[in-house]
């Protein structure tokens, strides 16, 4: 064979050079992050692990400061609750009177003792003060009023029953036995209640697990078909503020209404659409001809119900829940002093610590997170706002039916109407957080209550048109709250109120 017919043997390609640099980055990059995970890992796991106390504390301890001995971070930032009341405009916890921002509510309300007083709470350290001072008290209070304000209702219904400590705390305590007593039993003397919203209501003080200590929340869920001893931690980081964060009733069984019993309306669902049909559908007391209310509305006369706080069932429709991010997250965001990481109980604002709770999830500035939030609440009072303007004619115009002769079979449709624009006006209204929670179901519910208030408002136009009167209804003064709670006052029985007839056609 000659030379030039023979093919040289190729040599082997050597790889680039970057090729080892790059093979190198990514085996950098790549235990980075399992270092990461394994750091979350057991930061996660320390988390929800059980701390053991420095010094022990009694089984059932109110004092806050007596668990603080093992536990001063914990206690030095639940004690600035009660020094630092300053919070931003949107959602934080400084008092603000609701009858004097908006008027209105006094309308919303009459009738009821939210029409007197109704102001913003101000956080956990004042709830025992706060709650002996309101306007809303009456002889008649029931001690069920005192559920969520002090860790002594679970110590006192624990001393009313069961002693076997083999069952569940909350299975030991005797709830109907101390909801049938007076709000003023424990407000003054011996019976006293000293202690504001405290550890007790959250931890066991032998470990600190989570726990619920008020019955009524363990009893709704077991309805639901929760299973209370398998929870998950981070669920219960959310479910101890469901014991008192929530929409509720008092149960009872005879028109006396001696029971008082605090119920969760859950046992169709948690939206508003559910609640309600829940409360269409039980007796105002066992073997009652009526459907369940809170009370009767004095320009209306229609057959309301009043949402509480109505803040986990919101929470539950927002994306928030969806992700697994529990209440604490947010409002109780880890830090770390000392190098030792603890729970901020400084239970506030998320905007007042952006860095530690939505920055943890949420890498823009903290000026776009604020403005992002706000932004959202605005829009949200704005809407309930806008709620309330239609709400509060459609109550006038039933009394202007009312006053032109309609009978009660003729206002069934019109009551029925607003009663369940009224409930989602106030789901919204009633949850702390201007909506943020759950925002685009905050905005769905509104305008399900606008639409409600306007189709009362039609049928009551209709009724006084078949009346002879087809003029504007003669809407009163509310303007202020002083004003507002002149004018509704006209409205008590016995008393003359004024008239809302449009001229006849």
């Amino acid at each position: 064979m000659s030379q030039s017919s023979q093919t040289p043997a190729s040599s082997p390609q050597q790889p680039p050079a970057w090729r080892g640099w790059a093979l190198f980055v990514v085996a950098l990059v790549g235990t980075f992050l399992l270092g990461m995970l394994g750091a979350s890992i057991l930061a996660r796991r320390e988390e929800a692990k059980k701390q053991i106390p420095r010094e022990p504390i009694a089984a059932v301890e109110m004092d806050a400061a007596k668990w603080g001995v093992s536990f001063p971070n914990e206690f030095d930032t639940y004690m600035q609750g009660k020094t630092d009341p300053q919070q931003p405009e949107n959602g934080g916890s400084a008092t603000v009177d609701y009858l004097k921002e908006s008027p209105a509510n006094v309308v919303l309300f009459a009738g009821y003792p939210f029409a007197k007083d109704y102001l913003k709470a101000r956080g956990h350290a004042w709830t025992v003060k706060d709650a002996s001072k309101t306007g809303r008290l009456t002889p008649a209070t029931p001690a069920t009023c005192w559920t969520c304000k002090s860790p002594e209702v679970p110590k006192t219904m624990l001393a009313l029953g069961d002693q076997d400590e083999s069952k569940p705390l909350w299975q030991r305590m005797n709830p109907a036995a101390f909801y049938r007593m007076k709000f003023s039993d424990f407000k003054e003397g011996e019976k006293k209640f000293t202690h504001p919203i405290g550890c007790f209501d959250c931890h066991d003080p032998e470990n600190m697990n989570l726990r619920i200590t008020r019955p009524a929340l363990a009893e709704a869920l077991v309805k639901r078909g929760r299973d209370l001893d398998n929870i998950p931690h981070h669920e219960m980081r959310t479910l101890v503020c469901a014991q008192c964060h929530v929409e509720y009733y008092f149960k009872n069984q005879t028109a006396e209404k001696k029971e008082n019993y605090l119920t969760f309306p859950w046992e169709q669902g948690t939206s508003p659409e559910k609640m309600e049909e829940y409360y269409d559908s039980i007796p105002l007391y066992a073997g009652a001809a009526e459907k369940f209310y809170d009370w009767k509305h004095a320009v209306s006369k229609a057959p309301m119900i009043k949402m509480q706080h109505p803040d986990y069932e919101v929470y539950l429709a927002g994306v928030h829940a969806y992700r697994n991010v529990s209440c604490a997250d947010c409002h109780m965001p880890y830090r770390t002093a000392g190098g030792v990481k603890f729970t901020n109980h400084h239970i506030q604002s998320p905007l007042r610590d952006i860095a530690n709770s939505c920055g943890v999830c949420h890498r823009w500035s903290e000026a776009d997170i604020r403005t992002r939030v706000e932004g959202i609440q605005d829009k949200v009072r704005e809407a309930r706002r806008e709620a309330e303007k239609v709400l509060t004619l459609a109550h006038f115009d039933i009394a202007a039916a009312m006053q032109a002769g309609a009978s009660d079979d003729e206002l069934a449709g019109p009551r029925k109407l607003i009663r369940g624009a009224q409930l989602r006006w106030d789901y919204v209204a009633a949850n702390n957080g201007l909506g943020f929670h759950a925002p685009q179901e905050c905005m769905r519910v509104l305008a399900a209550a606008g639409v409600r208030a306007g189709e009362c408002r039609v049928e009551c136009a209709r009724i006084l048109a078949a009346k002879g009167y087809s003029g504007p209804v003669a809407y009163p003064d509310f303007s202020s709250k002083e004003k507002a709670q002149a004018l509704i006052a006209q409205f008590a029985e016995g008393k003359e109120p004024p008239k809302l007839l449009p001229k006849k056609s």
